[in-house]
């Protein structure tokens, strides 16, 4: 199975990238504030380890808006390498009230508040994220989906994407424009039937929280096979997601330079066909 993936025959990433949203804060979006150098210095890191897919979002930033990925993305690594494919999504709204949802009439805003940020034209690839943790079931997306299909005509848009949503909601986009890749919750159940389809369409499937679905990883099962590798359990569990799908990339985050380096790691893990039998 190859260790890249290739967005719509357009273009080709590591299947192993990174998550922006713990840059800002530690605790994810809203939380403290951490030194913006450090995220800075993750990035760059980043990039010299391979990384050429970075997954980010302009409301990934910290409380008050102090530290905001986007920002912290540009000042890194502008003016950008040639092969460095940078994903956005938009849709959420945090406020001061929690999370709302932008109308179509939002997305011109959103998308153009992250050409602002990123200090770009054109975005790679832009998701359009609904619902909160789980799915809308029956919530329909196409006038924001139709909103964000006109943007790619205009040519801000490379791609176009969908976020925490399920097989009907892919269909439904998929009839407005051609869309590249899915993401949804690592730990989410019931994605057999949606991850079918990108595998038939050549869809990249983009799991946020890759290393435990946002959960500590402690399953035995894990540690068994981590131990024949001399690998961690979390290394273990983006070696098992690397290996589930030739469209399955992971972008696992983190604010720590060691940590990104474990997790880079991971690439180098080729899990057996017992290990895969045992993780099943």
């Amino acid at each position: 199975m190859s260790n890249r993936f290739r967005f719509s025959g357009d273009r080709d990433v590591n299947r192993l990238g990174f998550g922006a949203m713990r840059l800002p804060s530690k605790d994810g979006m809203g939380g403290p504030a951490r030194d913006p150098e450090a995220g800075r210095a993750v990035l760059r890191r980043a990039v010299e380890l391979g990384v050429d897919h970075i997954d980010t979002a302009d409301f990934y930033f910290s409380a008050g808006g102090a530290v905001r990925a986007n920002t912290l993305i540009r000042e890194a690594l502008h003016p950008y390498p040639s092969d460095l494919f940078i994903a956005t999504k938009v849709g959420p709204v945090i406020g001061p009230d929690g999370l709302s949802h932008g109308t179509p009439a939002d997305m011109r805003g959103f998308v153009e508040a992250n050409l602002d940020g990123l200090g770009v034209d054109r975005l790679d690839l832009v998701y359009l994220r609904i619902g909160a943790m789980t799915p809308p079931h029956g919530e329909s997306l196409a006038e924001r989906f139709e909103a964000l299909a006109a943007l790619r005509e205009e040519g801000l848009i490379r791609h176009l994407g969908l976020s925490n949503v399920d097989a009907v909601h892919l269909a439904e986009a998929r009839a407005i424009a051609p869309v590249t890749a899915v993401q949804n919750h690592a730990a989410q159940d019931g994605e057999a039937e949606l991850l079918a389809v990108c595998e038939e369409s050549g869809i990249a499937f983009v799991p946020f929280f890759p290393v435990g679905g946002g959960r500590e990883l402690d399953d035995e099962r894990l540690a068994e096979v981590a131990a024949r590798h001399s690998a961690t359990i979390p290394q273990i569990g983006l070696a098992r997601l690397l290996a589930s799908s030739p469209v399955a990339l992971a972008i696992p985050g983190t604010g720590s330079i060691s940590h990104l380096e474990d997790n880079m790691a991971a690439a180098a893990i080729t899990l057996t066909a017992e290990d895969l039998a045992d993780l099943s």
